[in-house]
C-alpha cells in the first residue's frame, strides 16, 4: 500500500567544549551564552530561533564546532538539509575528530540520498560506536537503501537490544517488515512503539497502513483520525485517510484531503496517484492520466502507480500506452502492472 521512510535526526546538544572560565576573550564568553540560549531554543522546538542564536554564537567565535553541529541539526529540523550537511561539513573541518557531527552528516547524507558518503562516515566511525543504538539505526537505513534488509534487520535488532526502548528502533525495524510484507511482525513492532509513545504519529500512521492492506476500513479509519485528531496537518494521514475513502466511493470526501496533503508536501507521489484515483472514479481519465505521469516523474516507490496508470491509458482507448506502462512496472515489481501486463498484452 503505502511505503514511509521513517527517518529522523536525533536531538546532540552538546555542552559547551571550554568551559567559560578556560575562554581568555569576551568573544568566547558571549559566544557561550548564544550557545545555550541556542540550546533553549531547539528544545522548545524554535529551530528558526536556534538558527539565528547559533550564528551569534559562531559569530563571536568562527571555530566553535559545537555550535555549528547543533545548528546543523536545526536546519534538518527546519527540512533544510543541503544547508545541514555544509553546516555539519564546517565543524568537522574545524575539528576533523568530531564523531558526533559525522554520525550527524552521514544520517544527513541518507537524507539526501548520497549513500556513498554515508557509507564512509559510519565507516570512519564504527570502532567508537560499536555499542551506538544511534550508529546501528542509521546503518540500518542505510542498508535498507542499499536492498541489503538482512544485514538492516541486523542493525535494528542490535539498536533494540542496546535500547529496548527506543520507539524509533521499533518503527524503523516495523517499517522494514511491513516492506517485507511480513504484517504481523510489523504490528507488533509498531503497537509496541505506541506502546512506549502513545502520540508517536509514525507508528500510528503504519498501523492504519497495516488495517487498510486488510480492508479493516474501520479501524484504519481510527488509526488516521487519532493521528490527525493531535497534528490536522500531518500531510501523510491525510493522504492515507484519502485512500481509505476513495475505496469506499466517497471521492469528495478523498479530494478535500488529498488536496490539503499536497499542499503541505506537493512531491508526494501517493497524493498524485490517488489524486489520478480520484479522477478515474468521477470519469476524468485525462486528468488521472496526467496525476499519474507527475507521480511516475517524481521517480518515488508508490504502490501499483504503473498498474493504475496503465488502466487509466486503457480506458482512454490507448492500449499500446499502457502496455508499455506496465511492461515498465513489471521491472520495478508493480504487481498490479503485472497482472495487467499478462491479461492484456500478451
Amino acid at each position: 500500500m503505502f511505503r514511509h521512510k521513517l527517518k529522523f535526526i536525533p536531538v546532540l546538544l552538546i555542552i559547551i567544549s571550554c568551559l567559560i572560565t578556560s575562554c581568555s576573550s569576551q568573544d568566547k564568553k558571549d559566544a557561550s551564552d548564544f550557545f545555550l540560549k541556542g540550546n533553549t531554543a531547539f528544545t522548545q522546538n524554535n529551530y528558526a530561533e536556534a538558527v539565528r542564536l547559533y550564528d551569534e554564537a559562531i559569530a563571536k567565535n568562527a571555530e566553535f564546532s559545537d555550535a555549528y553541529l547543533n545548528k546543523g541539526i536545526s536546519l534538518m529540523k527546519l527540512n533544510r538539509p543541503e544547508d545541514a550537511y555544509e553546516v555539519l561539513s564546517e565543524a568537522i573541518r574545524i575539528d576533523p575528530t568530531f564523531v558526533q557531527a559525522i554520525l550527524a552528516r552521514a544520517e544527513v547524507a541518507l537524507v539526501l540520498g548520497d549513500l556513498t558518503a554515508a557509507e564512509a562516515g559510519l565507516k570512519e566511525i564504527q570502532k567508537k560506536y560499536q555499542d551506538s543504538t544511534r550508529y546501528y539505526l542509521i546503518h540500518g537505513d542505510l542498508m535498507v537503501e542499499r536492498g541489503q534488509n538482512s544485514i538492516a534487520l541486523a542493525d535494528y535488532d542490535k539498536a533494540l537490544q542496546l535500547s529496548p526502548t527506543n520507539t524509533e528502533a521499533w518503527v524503523n525495524r516495523g517499517a522494514l517488515y511491513y516492506n517485507q510484507h511480513q504484517f504481523g511482525l510489523a504490528r507488533n513492532d509498531f503497537s509496541e512503539a505506541v506502546k512506549l509513545d502513545p502520540y508517536r504519529a509514525e507508528a500510528i500512521n503504519n498501523l492504519g497502513l497495516i488495517a487498510t492492506k486488510e480492508r479493516n476500513w474501520t479501524q484504519a479509519l481510527a488509526y488516521f483520525d487519532r493521528v490527525l485528531g493531535r497534528n490536522p496537518s500531518n500531510a501523510l494521514a491525510l493522504n492515507n485517510k484519502a485512500f481509505v475513502l476513495l475505496e469506499n466511493r466517497k471521492a469528495a470526501e478523498a479530494r478535500e484531503l488529498i488536496e490539503r496533503s499536497l499542499e503541505l508536501l506537493p512531491e508526494n507521489g501517493y497524493a498524485l496517484r490517488n489524486l489520478g484515483l480520484y479522477y478515474m472514479q468521477t470519469g476524468s481519465t485525462e486528468k488521472a492520466i496526467q496525476c499519474y505521469e507527475k507521480a511516475i516523474e517524481l521517480a518515488q516507490p508508490v504502490e501499483n502507480l504503473y498498474g493504475y496508470t496503465g488502466q487509466a491509458y486503457l480506458k482512454n482507448s490507448q492500449k499500446q500506452q499502457a502496455c508499455a506502462v506496465w511492461s515498465k512496472g513489471k521491472l520495478l515489481s508493480d504487481s498490479l502492472a503485472i497482472i495487467n501486463y499478462q491479461s492484456e498484452c500478451l
